[in-house]
């Protein structure tokens, strides 16, 4: 029975300044860039002394720095959907741990409650507290990035229940205490993983990086000193918040509905229709998704932090005006949620594949934004992060092996240009893993990496292309796939016309092939094939209006095939 609760409006950005100073722009602007220089600092240690490529290869990982008010100073580019969890994350464990009173220079806390940080427990959370001369706490450090396994039921799940089938819980200990390490809180980390040495290696990468994000901002306001640094920070925020306004005063007042569909739960069949609406008043934006379906049975749930991320990457994407992220632009935007439903769930409540409909929350935003403004946003991309997870233990040494990554889709196109292919906008700043390090570190030949024919979405301009992938085992290998948006195609705007959707498939040794869109623990034999098949982006505009000469490109590139090409453009043939 679904929990019944009020919503609830939250600001998506902290308010208010601490400070009546005000600095020089020149110096602001230095802060500014030293901040995200100092962020960018802590995301290249990380990569550079990781174990796991999902780490240093596709950089799931959020790194960012914070002041003492928990608002964000700056993140490195990497996995934007992570953009802003981070500061639940901090003030959760922080109270957990007994409040910033009990901390001390070189403590370093873990945290990974699912409903704090938005993501599943194996998305795990390294914080530092940032002393000036060691006595007066300035702000935190923090990075959260994805470890392979956790003791969760399997090392990736689409069909848990509850959150304790997902992986153990660290809610807020001291990992090091005083720059020592707790190693109590060690071993029983090393004690509930599949695979101990890529976790020690992943964790202890996360430590060094928040220490150098420590130095680092230290250095900044030794440089500038304190309240020079304060009063900067201040004016950052404020004209952050300037420039988001200034681009959504451009849209008319009103209310606008956005819709999207996940396939099903992981558990049962049903598909789940849901709305944001959109509310734009002047130049504040209001993001409701307090009439979403209830909470689901399987992991198909959005904790709050990241349904509150998934809406300011929506909105810094469209006017941040590509500036680095910070706290000032989300000032303008307000998120309403509804606990105890999809969005805004409750515990126990199952959360693993919690990226999957955040991700699509990006893009029905923008289906909102494209009834007011639609020459403003894209068409939609293949709208899923399409991730493969396999395990096992190799044949000759025994030796326990992970690995997984997202794949790319077709990005939708628009108002100018044709869409390209990438991994999907909440995931744009990472990567997938290059198929000479699948070879080299899985049991695996990569058959077919190739962009898919006839899988844009037609239009003036065409959307991106999909990715064919096919991957031949060459040892028994279990693997977890979540592939969504495999019922609906994805949409086009202003006549363009729908793209390929998501799919995926095993190939047994026998020949006989079975979909697998989404599986937990499915045995892939030696010499089986996993065939996945990513989305094309949707077109925009009349395909009646494209170019001649740009069919006849696509064509020559290898885009789309000629049976495509006359269905769809047959005035390049006349």
């Amino acid at each position: 029975m679904a929990r019944k609760h009020e919503s609830v409006t939250h600001n998506a950005g902290m308010f208010g300044r601490i400070t009546d100073a005000k600095a020089d722009p020149i110096t602001t602007e230095v802060i500014r860039h030293a901040l995200n220089s100092a962020a960018n600092q802590m995301k290249r240690a990380l990569i550079r002394t990781s174990f796991s490529p999902i780490i240093y290869e596709v950089l799931d990982f959020a790194a960012a720095i914070y002041d003492k008010e928990v608002r964000l100073l700056s993140q490195a580019p990497s996995l934007p959907m992570f953009m802003g969890t981070l500061s639940f994350c901090i003030i959760e464990a922080v109270k957990a741990n007994g409040g910033p009173e009990t901390l001390k220079p070189g403590d370093a806390l873990i945290y990974n409650w699912p409903f704090r940080t938005g993501s599943h427990p194996q998305d795990v959370v390294i914080i530092m507290p940032v002393f000036f001369r060691d006595e007066e706490l300035i702000g935190y450090t923090a990075i959260k990035g994805h470890w392979l396994d956790i003791g969760a039921k399997d090392p990736y799940c689409t069909d848990t229940t509850d959150v304790f089938q997902e992986g153990v819980i660290f809610p807020g200990v001291k990992i090091y205490k005083e720059n020592v390490l707790n190693d109590d809180i060690f071993r029983m980390i090393m004690a509930n993983t599949r695979v101990p040495q890529m976790v020690r290696g992943d964790l202890d990468a996360q430590v060094t990086g928040c220490r150098v994000g420590v130095k680092s901002l230290i250095e900044v306001i030794e440089r500038f000193g304190l309240e020079t640094y304060r009063a900067a920070v201040d004016d950052m925020f404020d004209h952050g918040e300037r420039i988001v306004r200034s681009y959504f005063e451009k849209i008319p007042d009103g209310r606008y509905v956005g819709k999207g569909e996940m396939d099903n739960n992981g558990v049962t069949t049903d598909r789940i229709p849901f709305e944001v609406v959109l509310e734009v008043r002047g130049s504040d934006v209001i993001l409701d998704f307090s009439g979403v379906p209830d909470e689901q049975a399987g992991p198909t749930n959005s904790p709050l932090p990241t349904t509150i991320s998934a809406s300011r990457v929506a909105i810094t994407m469209l006017a941040g005006y590509g500036e680095a992220p910070h706290e000032g632009h989300f000032r303008p935007l307000k998120v309403i949620t509804r606990p105890g439903s999809m969005f805004d769930p409750l515990p126990p409540a199952p959360s693993f594949i919690y990226g999957w409909p955040g991700l699509q929350a990006i893009e029905v935003i923008y289906n909102a934004v494209a009834h007011a403004m639609p020459k403003a946003v894209p068409a939609q991309s293949g709208g899923c992060i399409c991730s493969v997870v396999a395990w096992g233990s190799r044949e000759e040494s025994g030796e326990p092996w992970a690995d997984g990554t997202p794949l790319p889709t077709g990005q939708g196109a628009w108002d100018g240009g044709d869409g390209g292919i990438m991994l999907h906008i909440a995931e744009s700043a990472t990567r997938f893993t290059p198929a000479e390090v699948w070879e080299h570190r899985n049991p695996w030949i990569i058959e077919q990496l190739a962009l898919a024919e006839d899988s844009v979405g037609p239009g003036k301009w065409r959307g991106g292309p999909g990715l064919n992938l096919d991957i031949r085992m060459t040892e028994d290998t279990l693997i977890t796939t979540v592939f969504d948006r495999t019922l609906n195609a994805p949409w086009g705007l202003l006549g363009g016309k729908e793209a390929r959707p998501n799919n995926c498939f095993a190939k047994m040794p026998d020949g006989e092939v079975h979909s697998i869109a989404k599986s937990t623990h499915f045995h892939m034999p030696k010499d089986s094939v996993l065939q996945t098949r990513t989305g094309g982006g949707g077109g925009y505009g009349d395909p009646a209006e494209r170019p001649v000469e740009m069919v006849k490109r696509d064509l020559a590139d290898g885009y789309i095939t000629e049976d495509y090409a006359r269905k769809h453009y047959p005035h390049a043939f006349s």
